[in-house]
């Protein structure tokens, strides 16, 4: 599992580590990582044009004494100084010891060290084969001030591959806010520990390939908890339920699913999919779309209803395409076994009656419906995904998973880490594959799965199946649940 710790977390075990070891080695480990990376990304570091955006902290230091290690290495190396008087003064010495140089890029004033303007920073810049962010380090709140974000849009418009340092300068690393400017790395090389903003949209989006670098954090790291986790297949391989020579339908799990309408017949047939596709012993079906689901699915057992009079059912999963049928949805509140509640009943579900459920309860809200459930705008709720999703948890005592570009799921009071989920395309922003989510997820829950596991793992499949079935091309939500078994071997293949 990927694991990312809050910045206090981080700069408090780089505290403890660096009262034991000599002074300076911390800087010296990530900045042979960091330009290891970029000897990597370059491929031929020889007389290749460097250019290092530093700031005033130590992520200008880390940058600087990697630029004199490409120098060395026969690298063309020139260090943008934004704030010259403030700049590394080791890191700054020893680049101009391995035969780099710097210039002043925090305005019109005089180069540093015999040389250019502002103008010609610029120009540094423009030509570099590689671009190194060392603008501001995990600490920076907020954009970019105005010269650091020309010198960022200078170097996502140059043909030059954009390396950051540890996070994308402007980027917030314990929410994954962007507030203003930023730079749009290609790749980020992090040092110690993985930071939440890395993991999550739409930081995530600005960071590109995740390079980790260990810098021997681990065992200070140990007194702290995660704030973000990130599953990964082993993780997941380690909760699909798997039947046994003795396991009949009740043992594999029976998932209810209260879905659809005469207006919305598909989401019950989509949501019936997902629950079959996701090892259900088998799935009971509660609504007016039986006709339509049978046709698709005769394996699946139908009832008129009520829910609390269909049978036996060792988990519910409701809402998608229920209208406004309240009726049916209050009944599933009531039961006693774990509910998914997600589409229409979101909207319908009485958010006293979910907080008073015993039984554990987790709901799947988009953007959309997470703004409309905390009574804000989806763009702050997508600007603000960790708060969103914790805050939404605390309200209705429940585990939530908000869907969409970075899906996250968080425990029923709000605190502890936060999942996110690795997987996925962008392909799968089509009608009805939150639907297929809801029966998947649904179906584990059945099986045994606790509501974040059952989550977590569900969101997994749901978009690895996706990547398989899309392969480069648009998919249909059926197409999301047909290839679920795919992902399901592609898992336990590891």
């Amino acid at each position: 599992m990927r694991t990312a710790y809050r910045v206090e977390d981080v700069r408090a075990a780089e505290r403890a580590l660096m009262a034991r070891v000599p002074d300076g080695a911390l800087m010296q480990r990530a900045a042979a990582g960091l330009a290891a990376a970029c000897g990597q990304v370059l491929g031929k570091v020889y007389g290749a044009r460097v250019a290092l955006l530093v700031g005033s902290g130590d992520n200008g230091g880390d940058a600087l004494y990697a630029g004199a290690r490409l120098a060395r290495r026969g690298a063309g190396v020139t260090a943008v100084l934004l704030a010259p008087e403030r700049a590394h003064a080791g890191g700054l010495a020893a680049l101009r010891a391995a035969g780099g140089r710097a210039v002043d890029g925090s305005g019109p004033a005089e180069g540093v060290g015999g040389g250019a303007g502002a103008d010609a920073a610029l120009g540094v810049v423009a030509r570099a084969d590689l671009v190194v962010d060392g603008v501001v380090g995990i600490g920076g709140k907020g954009g970019l001030r105005p010269r650091a974000a020309e010198l960022a849009r200078a170097a996502e418009e140059s043909r030059a591959v954009v390396v950051a340092v540890d996070l994308p300068s402007g980027v917030d690393a314990d929410t994954g806010e962007v507030r203003g400017a930023a730079v749009r790395a290609d790749v980020t090389v992090t040092f110690g520990a993985c930071k939440p903003g890395l993991l999550v949209d739409p930081a995530r989006e600005y960071a590109g390939a995740l390079r980790f670098v260990d810098i021997g954090l681990g065992p200070e790291l140990a007194a702290y908890d995660p704030v973000v986790e990130a599953f990964q297949y082993a993780d997941v391989d380690r909760l699909l339920p798997v039947p046994g020579a003795e396991s009949d339908k009740y043992r594999r799990g029976v998932v209810g699913v209260v879905a659809g309408s005469a207006r919305y017949p598909g989401a019950a047939v989509l949501a019936v999919a997902g629950a079959l596709r996701g090892g259900a012993g088998a799935v009971r079906y509660v609504g007016p779309a039986a006709d339509a689901v049978l046709a698709r699915f005769p394996e699946t057992l139908v009832s008129a209803g009520p829910p609390a009079r269909a049978g036996r059912v060792q988990a519910w999963a409701a809402g998608p395409g229920l209208g406004d049928d309240g009726d049916r949805l209050r009944d599933v509140v009531a039961a006693d076994v774990p509910v998914l509640i997600d589409a229409d009943g979101l909207r319908l579900a009485d958010a006293a009656a979910v907080r008073k459920r015993v039984a554990p309860t987790l709901l799947t809200p988009h953007a959309g419906e997470a703004a409309a459930l905390l009574g804000t705008s989806r763009e702050e709720v997508e600007s603000g995904r960790l708060e969103a999703v914790r805050e939404l948890a605390g309200r209705y005592a429940a585990t939530v998973l908000l869907k969409g570009s970075t899906t996250v799921v968080a425990g029923p009071d709000g605190t502890g880490a936060v999942r996110v989920n690795p997987t996925g395309t962008p392909w799968l922003a089509t009608a009805g594959s939150g639907d297929v989510l809801s029966g998947l997820a649904g179906a584990l829950l059945a099986a045994g799965l606790g509501a974040r596991d059952a989550g977590a793992t569900g969101a997994f499949l749901h978009g690895l199946a996706a990547r398989l079935a899309a392969d480069g091309a648009p998919v249909a939500a059926q197409d999301v649940a047909d290839a679920l078994p795919a992902a399901w071997r592609d898992v336990r293949r590891g």
